[in-house]
């Protein structure tokens, strides 16, 4: 007789070898997209996050506007206060209405989050040029006042997007802000 691997012995090695391969190949792939879904929520949470700074900023510098003696409201800057949706672009500060379909998404440039200059507001699409090109991103900002009061306004930024196969993703986060002075009249 002579000694060696039969076919059943073949084909069973085969498959476990198959097994053995291939589980730590789907562990480490499923590992990867959670770490790129990771990766865009915190950049959401961001993005997020700057929309409300930029917009306290919008406040903080009308109220020093009026300590300078020059009549500014103290919400200026912000293009709706009754929950119509806007954009904000941190990198100038401007903010602009979006279309009635919605805001387009935000763009980069390879370092920064924005809209290409140029970009005529409202829009559903910027476009791509010098450099600029669409992001996974899209920022909608909403700001109105809070319910019996004409001195906090509620502002809410949601950030929607999409990682790879995953679906859509989105998220809210608010703050309110407050008429902390008086304007000059």
């Amino acid at each position: 007789m002579k000694k060696g691997f039969t076919l059943i012995e073949t084909l069973v090695a085969v498959t476990i070898l198959s097994v053995a391969i291939t589980a730590p190949m789907a562990l480490t792939a499923k590992s990867l997209a959670a770490a790129y879904y990771a990766r865009d929520q915190i950049t959401a949470y961001h993005l997020a996050q700057e929309a409300i700074e930029a917009i306290r900023h919008a406040r903080d510098n009308n109220i020093l506007t009026n300590v300078f003696g020059t009549h500014a409201d103290l919400l200026e800057g912000i293009p709706s206060t009754t929950g119509s949706p806007f954009t904000v672009d941190t990198r100038d500060d401007s903010t602009a209405l979006c279309a009635p379909d919605g805001c387009p998404p935000l763009q980069s440039n390879g370092e920064l989050y924005g809209y290409r200059p140029g970009c005529s507001m409202p829009t559903l699409d910027c476009g791509t040029a010098e450099g600029w090109e669409n992001s996974r991103f899209t920022r909608t900002v909403r700001a109105e006042f809070v319910t019996g009061s004409s001195d906090e306004v509620r502002i809410s930024v949601e950030v929607e997007w999409r990682t790879g196969s995953f679906q859509t993703r989105s998220f809210t986060i608010s703050e309110n802000l407050y008429r902390w002075v008086e304007e000059i009249e």
